[in-house]
């Protein structure tokens, strides 16, 4: 928006008690200086309309900071239309701030990705780390990475710790160890928990669990709730129930049902049932089947509830829990119910993966939810991840040579040869990111199946 001349000048009051009467005389005598800091002034007030005649005033006498707030004034309180012009006739003068923000709004108002592109681009070369950290964002999200990575590491060695975790992500994406180390230790030690728990879950993927350790404390310096829930693990590993149910509490308390849930184990084994009841309660109460059926066992073994045991064997059956439907079906039939009690006997849901995965396989599998989730993509879970591979552990452990494992899965099982390789690619894909692209839900869900009828015709559960 080029000025087009200055407008009548509306009556504007002269400024309070305190303010310094030679600035609006030099204002009205056309020092646009005086112009925009009268302008201010008006602002600190809460005079909006006085302090966008000033700047207005000054901006038509070439004022750049001038230009600039009047930017912010009409993306506030006026029009897109002029907060666009006034922000561009700040930044075709050099001005990244102007830049940056012009940016932003062409690409969250209008959608233009092209022009929003080019100006962060001279934001960031003009030295904005936040020009060049939006830029790389939007780089990524075009699937132009080499450029996203050109920004990211502007706007990281300029501080940014967030895109210094991004290149992290990359790296690790692509197969870069190296990288992936560099990037994610830079960001935690300038104060990013994710990066110092995503460094810790690489570590106990790489069979350091002395170095994954030291980054979950880490990063649970800064309440990362998985932080927490990792050194639950590692305290619980140790035979530490005291540490565990710290850590766990921790973590449940940010909300997370498998913490609570774990709460709730770790309070049973050390004899604290109101703990416990607290614990599986929660996390039943936000749809967790284990939880249910956990609580239910409690409130009847320990408080001898028969009926509120039954209300969640029944939400946990619901739910699909084996353990669940079975007990439903028995409480039932001792209470007469007959016709209920055959429907959940004849035909339970089948038994649920519970094995509990090596920490390194659930570290694999973390990170690749966290990678696939990464810019509004679709995270895959994390659970059916550590399935797929604690079920290729499971089944392979008897193999002593290992040259040949999918024709001796298939000459065990009978599955078809297409699928179990199908099944070895992703896990290796999951086990050495980027040896290919990371797994679509649909494909995760395709050797999920697979991986339920290898273990169900091998006779492993």
């Amino acid at each position: 928006m080029a000025w087009q001349g200055e407008v009548a000048a509306p009556a504007v009051p002269a400024p309070r008690v305190g303010d310094e009467p030679e600035l609006l005389a030099a204002a009205q005598a056309g020092d646009p200086q005086a112009a925009h800091r009268l302008g201010k002034l008006y602002a600190q007030h809460g005079d909006r309309a006085a302090a966008k005649h000033w700047w207005e005033r000054a901006a038509a006498s070439g004022n750049i900071d001038s230009a600039y707030n009047l930017g912010i004034w009409h993306e506030k309180h006026g029009s897109l239309e002029d907060a666009v012009g006034w922000y561009e006739v700040a930044a075709v003068t050099g001005d990244a701030e102007a830049a940056t923000n012009l940016a932003t709004l062409l690409l969250e108002q209008r959608g233009d990705v092209d022009a929003a592109k080019r100006w962060y681009s001279i934001a960031a070369r003009a030295g904005s780390r936040t020009a060049a950290r939006r830029l790389a964002l939007v780089c990524e999200d075009a699937g132009e990475l080499p450029a996203a990575r050109e920004w990211h590491r502007q706007a990281a060695a300029d501080g940014d710790v967030a895109s210094a975790c991004d290149l992290g992500f990359l790296a690790y994406s692509t197969g870069e160890d190296g990288e992936t180390v560099r990037w994610w230790e830079y960001a935690a030690r300038g104060g990013h928990a994710e990066s110092a728990y995503c460094l810790g879950l690489y570590l106990q993927a790489s069979r350091d669990p002395a170095g994954a350790e030291a980054y979950y404390r880490l990063a649970a310096k800064s309440e990362h709730p998985g932080a927490a829930s990792r050194l639950g693990g590692v305290a619980l590993s140790r035979g530490d129930l005291r540490t565990a149910r710290a850590w766990f509490e921790r973590a449940a308390n940010a909300g997370r049902v498998e913490d609570q849930r774990m709460a709730g184990f770790v309070c049973v084994e050390l004899g604290d049932c109101s703990a416990a009841s607290h614990w599986f309660g929660r996390a039943a109460a936000g749809g967790d089947a284990e939880s249910a059926f956990n609580y239910g066992l409690l409130l009847i073994a320990e408080f001898g509830d028969l009926a509120g045991g039954q209300h969640w064997f029944r939400q946990a059956a619901r739910a699909g829990h084996h353990g669940a439907a079975v007990e439903l079906g028995g409480l039932l039939s001792v209470a007469g119910e007959v016709g209920e009690a055959s429907r959940w006997l004849s035909d339970p849901p089948p038994p649920a993966w519970d094995r509990p995965a090596e920490p390194e396989l659930t570290a694999r599998a973390e990170l690749a939810a966290a990678a696939t989730g990464r810019r509004g993509g679709v995270a895959l879970d994390v659970a059916e991840l550590t399935e797929v591979l604690g079920t290729w552990d499971l089944v392979t452990r008897p193999l002593h040579d290992h040259s040949d494992v999918i024709g001796w899965l298939v000459q065990r099982s009978g599955v078809h040869a297409s699928a179990v390789e199908h099944l070895a690619s992703v896990r290796g894909t999951l086990l050495r990111p980027g040896s290919a692209p990371w797994p679509s839900p649909g494909e995760l869900r395709h050797v999920l199946t697979t991986a339920r009828d290898l273990r169900r015709r091998l006779g492993v559960q």
